[in-house]
Order: C-alpha cells, then structure tokens, then sequence
C-alpha cells in the first residue's frame, strides 16, 4: 500500500502536461498546431553620422562654388575631347582640390544610365563606374597620399601599374594629393612616365604648395588655380545647408563663420557643424553663441581698442583688453582682428567711395569710415607694421596676454608721433617737425635723437635747432632766405606782396612771444605741454650756460637720447625763436630737484633754529618736526625762491649766514619755558 505521504506528493491526474505532438493522432487526425512565438522587433539600423564637410561634397561641376573659370574650361575641353593626361590643382585647404579630381575621374569613366555613353562633364552619378568611384571602391581610380607615400620605390610602385590597361573602368586614374611632398628622386622618376603616358592614363595632382613643385613636372600638366571662396559665396553656401538641415543661425553669426573660414569650403562647413550643436534641437544659433566658440573679439570692442590705440588712450585701451579677456578672446584673435581692421580702414582711406560698399558692416562703414578719415596711409601701414612684429613675438611670449598689451601700448605711444616722411618733409622745408597737440615733441625728439647725440661725450656739439617761426616757413631775421621759406607758393603769415609782386612788404606782424629769461622759466614752459620733457629737466639735468637763444647742459644717463631735440622744438613752438641746444661734459650746477631739497633742507634747519620752535620742543619732550611740516609758501613748484637761478644759488649760499625770511612777527621776542606753564 501505498503510503499517506507518496498519496500526499503525487500530482493529481487533471495536472499531468500532455506531451506534444510530434505525428499524427491515433485516429489520423492532424496534430494540432504549435503556438508561434510573437518575433521579435528588428533592430533599426543606425547609420554612423556624417559630418556636413563630407554629407555635402560636390559630386558634379555643378555643386563646385566659386570655380567657375576652371568649370568653363573643363567643359569646353571634354566637349572638344581635348583632354589632356596630367592636371595640377592647386589651392588652399579645404577649396576643393581632391573633390574635384574624383569629379574629373568619374567624368572620364562615366558611362551613362544605359551604359553607352561616353566621356561626359555631367557624369550620371548610377552607372557601375559612378557608383564605385563615389565609394571609393573602383579598381582603376587610384588615390594617393604623396604625403606618407613620397619615396622613389613608391613611385617605381606607380609606373608598373601604368602598363596594365583598365579592368572595369574606361582609364586609369591616379590621383596624388599633397604632390609637393614627394622627393627629388620621386619626382625625376615620375618625368617619364608623365610626359608619354600609355593610352587610356591620367594623372590628377593636387597640391597646396604649387612652388615647391618642380618646374619639369608643372611643364607637363595642365595647371587649374581654384580660386579663395568669397564670404558672400560660403555664407550663401552656409545659409543653403542650415536650411536643409534644419538649423536657425543669424545672419551676423553665419558672417562670422564665412569670416573665419578664410575662403575654405572645408573650415566652414566643420565650424558650421560645430555651431549647429551648440543650440538646443530646432533653436536659434546666435551670433553671441559663435563668437565666444571662436574666441573671437566683438567687432566693437575691436573698434575701441583701435580707436583708443590711436588716439594714445593707455587706460581706456587696457580697459578694452580686460573686457576683451573676460569674454574669452584669444590674445592673438584680437591682434588679427586690429590687424584686419587696419587694413579695411586703410582701404576706406585709399578709396573713399567704399564705404558706401554693402558688404560691409554697418558699424565698419560709419564707425570705421570716421576713424579713417582721422588718420593717414603711414599711420596705418606703421600700426600695420607694429601689429605684424606682434605677432610674431606673441609665437614666442610665455604670456600670450601680456605680449599683447605690450604690443598694443608701443601702438598706442607711436600713434602721437608723425611719420618719418612727413619729419623729413618738414626739415627739408627749414621748419620744425611739428604735429598737432601732444604729437610735437615727441615727433621731433624722435626724428633729431642722431642730431642730439648719444651721451654728450663732445662739449659744444649742437644737439639740433628748429625754424624761428610758428607756422615753420619763414623768418624775416634770417638773411638769404625766399620769402615762404623756399617751399611755400604763397608768402608766409605776416608778410604780403606789394603791388607789381616785386618786394614783400611785411603786414602788420603779431606780438612776440615772451622770451624766457632764465633757465628756470624754460623749464616751466614744458609744464603741462611735456610731462616727460618736464620731469627730466627738472630731475635729469645740470644746466651748464644759459643764454638768450643758447642753453648748454649735461643730462645724466636716465635722461632720454632725444632730449635736446624735444627742448629746441619746444622752445620753438612756444617762443617762436631759433634755439640752440648745447650737450657737455661740464658739471654744471645741481638739477632743480637737487636745489629745491637744498633749500628745503635749509628752511628746516633755520625753523629748528628759531627760539620760539626750541621753547616749544623745549616744553613738549620727544616731539619731533616732520619732513613735510616747514612750508614756505613764497618758494615756487620746484621748492625755490621766485628768482633767476644765478640769484637763487647766491641766495642759498647767504642762507648759512642769515636769511631774511621770517618765521614770527618783527616785534616778537623769544620766548621762555616760563611761557608755557
């Protein structure tokens, strides 16, 4: 008997599976039918992404851009079969060199959608050869790299695949991109071969360095020079492929793109692709959002830069270039920017009428066309010039930003300067070299720092003189001189012909310009008009002589080459007189910086001396007088008293003696400590 527990475990009858199936029943019946899975869904096949450089290659003529003279050559070239066996493309990257040699190979291997045409510049793009040269899979089109396959064994490689005749195609291809790389021996080994090539061979070169391409090799090509796309041309290619893909950019950030391709289909189309991913799915791209991916300076701010370069604006062009970093812009972006605008105001000054130009930006075109206007073709190519050194040194610069400012700052201290044809113009002309406002001395001072002389290593040699009269065209002194200083048509201010045009007879002359009487007031001319000049009279040079029309100094070494120069012009400007600047090796008497701390030491010597200061030091032990605390206020700004320098070295000699400044009323007497208590 079974026992409780197997009655207990066992399944009951009704639970039993049925086994499946496998024949026919026992009564013949047909088995029933299996239950059929659902399948499964099929993966959707995903296609790798294809960046817009490589989506949107040109596969016919048609599609090139800006190619137009070589489109026109080639067309008429296949239509009367004269196709020559060698072509040289050369341009920049990026401008469609290797895209159109594959556009010549499927041209000359095209046969047609019924398989019976001929060579053909609208080649089919469906027949066999189309197909397999678009995917890179055609037997009888050969694309090298001369780059990394530039030896002679690679070229011997070459020629023995010329003798054999087309497998599929209707010639062999053979397309070498960068042809320039390949070796002298590669090249001389290629001679043959490519001037009798066998039938049914062509050669397609392409290469971005058409110089270093021997001259024997060009002798047997036909050379095609595709041509820098414009910006109107690649923003209109721009435009065409954002709508296509869906994309929303302003016109301001596709200019921007167009601008920074430099004419390259190639470059534009990455950055394009680039900016297209910046912006959410379906939004805009905005002009902002591109300029900080190029890291490039908002034209704007380029524009303050160069205005306040130009104008000499130290603080507000550092200024500039702090906002410039923060928003992110290279150091080097921003000198190519002042560079290129340099040479679009330099345009806008040569040809006025471009400005009206719609090309270009409206802020270039009002802005920039005023900004042109203030200056002049030397001053423009010199800051030309200055921004091209720059960039130079900003290769070389630890600090790429600090370079920069540098540059910028020598742009901004030359700007007051003239250049050295208008110095040489006006010296020719017997007048000073005088620029308006803040550009005068330092223009003469640069122009006569050889006539100034180096150290003052000769004494008596003459550091430079400038014309006597204002407007730098005549003085009535100088003896043997035409009237309107020998340049001029017309006679100069002051002077008017009389009648018959025989003799001048002078008008009525203007009052003269006081005359400095000491060398003192000649350095209190420069206050205010020269800060530098002032600041070295007064602190880097020892007056030797002074007189009426001649000054002789020795400068000390800190003192500017120039310094002389700077000082006849100023003379000039101010006194309307010829001055003559004497360098020497003399001693001199101390500098007035020295002089004013001699009489100041003095004063406080002779104030601690007064009675009534000892009573008052006397009552307040540990008191002291400071430095600053003895003023007298009848010295004048350099500290001495208001008399000639020869009066005052006297003076401060009797001051040991006595001095006849007082420092408590006549009738006071001196005071006791009893005073105090």
């Amino acid at each position: 008997m079974p026992s409780d527990h197997a009655d207990q475990d066992a399944p009951a009858y009704d639970e039993i599976p049925e086994p499946p199936a496998d024949g026919p029943g026992l009564f013949g019946e047909a088995p029933a039918a299996a239950p059929v899975p659902a399948p499964l869904p099929e993966p959707e096949p995903t296609q790798p992404y294809r960046v817009l450089a490589r989506k949107y290659r040109p596969t016919t003529f048609a599609d090139l851009v800006g190619q137009e003279a070589m489109v026109r050559t080639l067309r008429n070239a296949f239509a009367q079969n004269r196709i020559a066996h060698a072509f040289m493309l050369t341009g920049i990257r990026g401008v469609g060199k290797t895209t159109t040699a594959r556009i010549i190979a499927r041209a000359l291997n095209c046969t047609g959608p019924d398989g019976n045409g001929g060579p053909t510049v609208d080649p089919c793009g469906v027949c066999p050869n189309c197909r397999a040269i678009l995917a890179d899979r055609h037997p009888d089109v050969t694309e090298l790299d001369a780059a990394s396959n530039n030896g002679v064994d690679n070229v011997r490689e070459l020629r023995e695949q010329v003798r054999f005749r087309p497998v599929q195609g209707r010639c062999k291809v053979f397309i070498l991109d960068e042809v320039h790389m390949l070796s002298g021996p590669a090249f001389n080994a290629l001679l043959k071969t490519l001037e009798e090539p066998p039938p049914g061979v062509r050669f397609i070169f392409a290469t971005t360095e058409l110089r270093k391409v021997p001259a024997t090799i060009l002798s047997r090509c036909q050379t095609f020079h595709l041509r820098r796309m414009s910006q109107a041309e690649l923003s209109g290619l721009f435009t065409r492929i954002g709508e296509r893909e869906g994309a929303k950019l302003e016109p301001e950030a596709l200019a921007m793109i167009a601008r920074a391709a430099d004419g390259s289909a190639r470059d534009g189309l990455s950055l394009l692709d680039q900016a297209i991913a910046l912006s959410e799915e379906g939004g805009l791209v905005t002009a902002g959002a591109v300029r900080d991916m190029l890291g490039l300076a908002d034209r704007t701010l380029v524009l303050d830069v160069m205005e306040a370069a130009m104008r000499g604006d130290v603080a507000a062009m550092l200024r500039q270039m702090d906002r410039a970093h923060e928003h992110g812009a290279d150091a080097g972006v921003l000198l190519s920017d002042l560079a290129e605008l340099t040479h679009q105001l330099t345009r806008l000054r040569s040809v006025p009428a471009l400005r009206d130009d719609p090309g270009l930006p409206e802020e270039l075109r009002t802005r920039g066309s005023a900004l042109a206007a203030s200056l002049s073709v030397p001053v423009l190519g010199r800051a030309w010039q200055m921004l091209l050194k720059g960039l130079e040194e900003l290769a070389h610069a630890p600090d790429r930003r600090a370079a920069a400012e540098m540059v910028l700052i020598r742009l901004a201290h030359v700007a007051e300067m003239p250049t050295p044809g208008e110095i040489l113009r006006r010296l020719s002309n017997g007048a000073p070299a005088l620029g308006t406002g803040a550009q005068a001395g330092t223009a003469q001072g640069s122009a006569n720092s050889d006539l100034a002389g180096s150290n003052g290593s000769s004494s008596g040699s003459v550091a430079g003189s400038a014309s006597g009269t204002p407007n730098g065209g005549f003085s009535p002194a100088e003896p043997g001189m035409p009237p309107g200083g020998g340049a001029a048509t017309q006679p100069p201010d002051g002077i008017r012909m009389a009648a018959g045009g025989e003799m001048p007879v002078a008008a009525a002359a203007p009052a003269p310009a006081p005359q400095p009487s000491s060398f003192r007031e000649v350095v209190m001319l420069a206050s205010g008009r020269r800060p530098m000049l002032h600041a070295h009279l007064v602190h880097s040079v020892h007056l030797v002589e002074f007189a009426r029309g001649r000054i002789e100094l020795r400068p000390l070494p800190q003192a500017p080459r120039d310094l002389a120069a700077q000082l006849t012009v100023l003379l000039a400007e101010t006194t309307g007189q010829r001055w003559t600047v004497v360098l020497s090796n003399d001693a001199g008497e101390p500098t007035l910086a020295q002089q004013g701390k001699a009489v100041a030491a003095q004063t406080r010597e002779l104030a601690l001396s007064h009675p009534l200061v000892q009573a008052v030091l006397a009552a307040f032990p540990g008191a002291q007088i400071g430095e600053d605390a003895v003023r007298d206020e009848s010295l004048d700004e350099y500290g001495l008293p208001p008399a000639a320098l020869e009066e005052a070295a006297e003076g401060t000699a009797g001051m040991e003696e006595g001095d006849e400044r007082e420092f408590a009323p006549p009738d006071a007497e001196p005071a006791g400590l009893s005073d105090f208590d």
